[in-house]
């Protein structure tokens, strides 16, 4: 499996501006629905929420994995983001998030899903990965390092 299968170039935010929760998830889904133009982002941002409130999407070592499904999305879309300054993402380990991995995923796709999210897991316990992530000089790079994987 290749993130790159599921990722667009035009769906890497190098720099989220958001400062909270909530915001850095509408802005994480703002460039999927220029994508998608019949996307609710909305509906997808109260998904996302709603997940949120089940437990923190924020696993730790400066790493959140927001994830939901939506009943009228036809693929798995990935947003891949970075926050510099980092956000209070609630996170198991207390620490600020600067990494952000969004999947969106159909209703009907429960296992690509979960292997998506498992492969985004065993990648970003990479601290080399995480590196390199944090260090990218902006899109192109970021681009050329996440389109490797």
């Amino acid at each position: 499996m290749r993130l790159a299968d599921y990722l667009d170039k035009d769906l890497v935010i190098p720099t989220i501006q958001a400062t909270e929760k909530g915001a850095v998830l509408a802005e994480l889904i703002a460039p999927v629905a220029t994508k998608i133009p019949d996307l609710d982002a909305d509906k997808a941002l109260k998904v996302l929420l709603e997940r949120e409130y089940l437990g923190t999407t924020g696993i730790g070592d400066g790493i959140a994995i927001p994830h939901g499904k939506l009943e009228d999305l036809h693929e798995i879309v990935l947003v891949v983001g970075r926050s510099p300054q980092g956000v209070d993402f609630e996170a198991l380990d207390f620490k600020l998030c600067t990494i952000f991995f969004l999947v969106l995923a159909p209703e009907k796709v429960a296992g690509m899903h979960l292997r998506i999210l498992a492969h985004i897991s065993r990648l970003l316990k990479e601290e080399s990965f995480r590196r390199e992530f944090l260090e990218a000089e902006g899109k192109e790079q970021l681009w050329e390092l996440l389109s490797r994987t």
